[in-house]
């Protein structure tokens, strides 16, 4: 009897609400009216839009703790989804993560915070006595590589406290967020939370992931060469004729662009701050950026010559691009697709777009628990502490449903990232130089 009180409408009726003031979703069946919600919500726009008129039970079960069902109800529409399905794979998935929610997973952070916090000071005090109190070349030299590796450990606290709270209190761990982003790194939060959220949502799609979004300087996939548009930077992305000429060597200067790679990210950090788009915090973000940027020169200005000015600050880029690195290795040499992701399918294109980096358990801190790239994409709100525990748990579920689930050892993933640059720069070359190619030609170029 209750059954037929309730109103239904199909999944293709859902689809005809997927625009920015007109926008539902449904979850388990039910459908919400999330368009006043929009605004407000704390992951932003952006992963709402690209899964509007969809079901998202799959991601709203990956982002939200169990607190967050509660406010629902006030979405609800009064209508379900009467072609309603479940895949065998979602049924899994949800399995997975209510097993782990029950075994406490989500809440047991361990003592990770703790120790990252106590080496990161500990290598920010180093690295300031030994700037301020030494006189010697080498000395500086491993101070700036030392700044450069706190960098990347208070990348990682970062992007945990993005993902769950990490302190007691919502307060706290936004306290933490804009120390640690902002304030000692010099990249907002608030641009990490745009980017990162967007690329969790749209995994290896080349429309809609800005990580994977490199014109004119990188192309993973020869899809690029036709210019495509990009959904989330609202712009389209030209292949221009240098955009040609640097990604027909790629291959070449992947490894040297790694190493300053950290100038983009304070670039699109102050582009996104100073934009007209609407910022969380703007003003505290700012704040943050302006206490980097009055302490960083300083200690800069504290050694002796320019010489030694650069080389310090050379040396801690060039640690920070391992992590610049690995964020390419879990990435590039995926699957991609080019369109809108799909909330039916939340599994298999999480397993389809990453790759996972094998190492040993004493390697984890390095990597921040990051090298389970798979792992973290199904279950990005699980501590990274308990990453390893569960691998073998989403490679016996990838296996049942014959998806894959690629590990590669460190210098494997290298050599694959490389060999999908290579191949997209060929690409790129035969794409600029439609006319016969002569002998000198051919032999700079087809070797690369």
């Amino acid at each position: 009897m209750e059954e037929n009180k309730k109103k239904f409408i199909t999944a293709e009726d859902l689809k005809k609400h997927n625009k920015p003031e007109d926008l539902w979703i449904s979850i388990h069946g039910k459908v919400y009216n999330v368009t006043n919600w929009l605004k407000d919500h704390p992951g932003g726009d952006i992963p709402l839009l690209n899964l509007a008129g969809q079901d998202v039970t799959d991601a709203f079960i990956a982002f939200h703790p169990g607190s967050a069902w509660k406010y629902l109800d006030k979405f609800f529409t009064g209508y379900y989804v009467k072609d309603f399905y479940v895949s065998e794979v979602s049924k899994d998935y949800r399995r997975l993560a209510t097993d782990f929610t029950k075994a406490g997973l989500f809440d047991k952070k361990g003592h990770g915070v703790v120790c990252s916090l106590g080496l990161v000071t500990l290598m920010f005090s180093i690295c300031i006595y030994g700037v301020l109190c030494c006189k010697n070349l080498w000395i500086h030299i491993f101070c700036g590589a030392l700044l450069g590796f706190s960098w990347v450990q208070v990348t990682f606290l970062g992007h945990d406290s993005g993902h769950y709270q990490i302190m007691t209190s919502r307060g706290f761990n936004k306290l933490a967020q804009i120390l640690t982003g902002n304030c000692l790194t010099g990249i907002s939060i608030a641009w990490w939370k745009w980017t990162h959220n967007a690329h969790h949502v749209a995994c290896n799609s080349l429309d809609h992931d800005p990580d994977l979004q490199h014109l004119p300087v990188f192309a993973v996939s020869e899809r690029f060469f036709k210019s495509l548009t990009s959904k989330f930077y609202g712009r389209n992305l030209t292949f221009h004729p240098l955009a040609r000429f640097l990604v027909s060597y790629q291959h070449f200067t992947f490894y040297p662009i790694m190493m300053v790679g950290r100038v983009n990210l304070y670039l699109q950090t102050l582009f996104l701050l100073f934009s007209n788009r609407k910022v969380p915090d703007r003003g505290l973000n700012i704040l943050g950026i302006l206490v980097f940027w009055t302490w960083f020169p300083l200690l800069i200005s504290c050694l002796p010559n320019w010489q030694e000015r650069i080389l310090f600050v050379l040396a801690s880029f060039f640690v920070t691009s391992f992590q610049h690195l690995q964020f390419c290795l879990n990435h590039f040499s995926a699957n991609t697709y080019v369109g809108s992701p799909q909330g039916n399918d939340w599994f298999q294109k999480q397993t389809s777009g990453t790759i996972d980096i094998s190492c040993h358990s004493w390697m984890d801190w390095v990597y921040g628990g990051l090298q389970f790239q798979l792992e973290h994409h199904l279950f990005p709100r699980l501590p990274r502490c308990h990453l390893r525990k569960i691998s073998p748990l989403v490679q016996d579920l990838c296996k049942k449903h014959n998806l894959p689930y690629r590990s590669f050892g460190f210098y494997q993933a290298n050599l694959t990232t490389i060999k999908t640059l290579r191949t997209a720069a060929l690409l790129a070359r035969d794409l600029s130089n439609p006319v016969p190619k002569n002998l000198l030609w051919e032999a700079v170029n087809t070797h690369g």
